[in-house]
C-alpha cells in the first residue's frame, strides 16, 4: 500500500471524491491483464481488493502489488508503452481512470494538479532511490543520517500515513454505496 500513502496522502478529501466520482470500478478475474508491456495505455489504476502480479520482460513475476496500490502512473507521466504487464490474481477489483478524464482535472483545477504531481514526484523519487539502492550506487553505510534508509518512509508520507489510509477507506465506502 505503499504508493497509496504517497498519492492518497498528497490528495484532499474533495480529490478522493472526485476520483470516486469519475473512476470506474472493474472486476477482474484471475489472470485478467490490466496493463500489457509495451501496448499504451489510457488510463491510471488503483487497486482496490486482491492482488496484482507485475511482470516484465520474459514473464518473471517482479512484484505484487495489494489493496491501495496504483499501478499505470508511469506511463501516465510519460506517455510511453509501460515497461511491465500487470495482471489480477485470484479475485481482484482496480478502480479505472482514464486519462483524459484526469487530463481534464488537471487543468482545470491547479491546486489538484500541484496535489496530484507531488504526489507523483514524491513517490517515483523514492523508487528511483531504492533501485539505486538495489543496483548498488547508493550504499546505505554512505547515507548521511538526513537520508531514508531501505523499508522507511520519507517524512513528508509519515506525517499524512494516518490520513492516506482513512481516504483509501472513504473511497472504498463510496465505491460500495455508489
Amino acid at each position: 500500500m505503499r504508493k497509496a500513502l504517497y498519492i492518497l496522502g498528497q490528495l484532499n478529501d474533495s480529490d478522493i471524491q472526485w476520483l470516486a466520482d469519475h473512476g470506474r470500478t472493474r472486476q477482474l478475474r484471475d489472470g485478467e491483464i490490466v496493463i500489457q508491456e509495451g501496448r499504451p495505455i489510457d488510463a491510471l489504476f488503483l487497486n482496490l481488493e486482491g492482488a496484482l502480479a507485475v511482470t516484465a520482460g520474459d514473464g518473471v513475476e517482479v512484484a505484487r502489488l495489494g489493496a491501495g496500490e496504483f499501478v499505470g502512473e508511469i506511463s501516465f507521466v510519460d506517455s510511453a508503452p509501460p515497461s511491465a504487464t500487470v495482471k489480477g490474481v485470484g479475485q481482484s477489483a482496480v478502480l479505472e481512470i482514464k486519462r483524459s478524464t484526469i487530463q481534464r482535472k488537471l487543468s482545470e483545477d491547479v491546486g489538484f494538479s500541484a496535489r496530484f504531481h507531488r504526489a507523483l514526484a514524491v513517490f517515483l523519487a523514492d523508487r528511483l532511490r531504492a533501485a539505486n539502492r538495489r543496483l548498488g550506487y547508493s550504499k546505505q553505510g554512505d547515507l548521511g543520517s538526513d537520508r531514508i534508509l531501505e523499508g522507511e518512509l520519507d517524512s513528508t508520507v509519515l506525517d499524512t500515513v494516518s490520513q492516506a489510509g482513512d481516504r483509501f477507506n472513504r473511497l472504498l465506502g463510496m465505491l460500495a454505496a455508489g
